[in-house]
């Protein structure tokens, strides 16, 4: 896998748990492999995280 797959794979999983825990009202469609909508507000300190964890190697 490459970064960019690894960099996608932990913003939709991420995007995903913020839209499950329904905090902020978001929403998130994913359709095609490339694109995604979002819809609401968006944690951008968690979404930061996510994808740093993700390329040092955490969960």
């Amino acid at each position: 896998m490459n970064i960019e797959d690894q960099v996608r794979e932990a913003i939709v999983a991420e995007l995903k748990r913020q839209s499950e825990a329904g905090q902020q009202g978001l929403r998130v469609k994913s359709g095609e492999a490339e694109m995604i909508t979002i819809e609401g507000r968006v944690n951008l300190d968690e979404l930061t995280m996510a994808v740093v964890g993700s390329l040092a190697g955490g969960p």
